[in-house]
């Protein structure tokens, strides 16, 4: 798929968020105190019909990322809550429409102390090559969360895919890209370095796609204002 062109699940991905209101173009303010020109809301595509979207997003971008690897994956982990039916759905997917059999898993808030017990709910992550799904990284504490889970398991955590990348530097609203000549670092930046040598943070969309998805419907009011905060706040890659 040519990088200027939407692959035809992150189309149907984006139509949908935009339908529910997931989606959402104009002002927002940030917790970082940033004003951003659109909103993700992962927590309003809450239908079967998205659900199922989502799931063959984050199974087409896993198959395109990891079926290259010279081991693949085994395992799918979502954090409590929202990465629960983000995995379950994933490795159904998977398993029905690309022929890969995986396993998932993901953690309890609290830790059960009768029955099996135990704080992971699944397949046993032991020695196993385990990817977690997220939805959107702010500042990536969940996914070191659930990274430091599956490796006090004996679980290898050889990669993240996650729903969106707003493929921002960290800081606050006044940060620049650039402080004393060097890039800024971002939250895909960190977590790949605390995943180690060889791990991959991916996206089953980026900033850069939303803006697309701007171009293609001729909304130049929004698009621009997309082009000014990205060149303030994104990524250099």
């Amino acid at each position: 798929m040519p990088s200027n062109q939407l692959a035809p699940y992150q189309k149907e991905l984006l139509e949908q968020a935009e339908a529910v209101g997931a989606l959402k173009f104009g002002e927002f303010v940030l917790k970082s105190g940033r004003i951003s020109p659109y909103f993700f809301n992962a927590g309003l595509m809450s239908t079967g019909a998205i659900l199922n979207t989502i799931a063959n997003a984050y199974a087409s971008t896993i198959v395109s990322t990891f079926s290259s690897s010279p081991r693949p994956i085994d395992v799918l982990f979502g954090p409590a809550y929202k990465g629960i039916s983000l995995a379950a759905c994933t490795a159904l997917v998977l398993a029905s429409s690309h022929a890969q059999s995986l396993g998932f898993a993901y953690d309890r808030k609290e830790v059960k102390d009768h029955g099996e017990g135990g704080r992971l709910v699944g397949v046993p992550v032991s020695g196993q090559r385990v990817v977690i799904l997220d939805d959107v990284m702010t500042a990536g504490t969940a996914v070191r969360g659930a990274v430091g889970m599956v490796r006090a398991e004996g679980g290898k955590v050889v990669g993240v895919v996650q729903l969106l990348d707003r493929e921002e530097v960290g800081g606050g609203k006044d940060v620049d890209v650039r402080v004393d000549g060097e890039k800024v670092r971002s939250t895909v930046d960190d977590v790949e370095e605390f995943l180690g040598e060889g791990a991959r943070v991916v996206s089953v969309l980026k900033m850069r796609d939303l803006m697309l998805y701007l171009e293609e419907r001729g909304k130049t009011e929004d698009l621009e204002k997309m082009r000014e905060y990205r060149a303030r706040y994104g990524r250099r890659d």
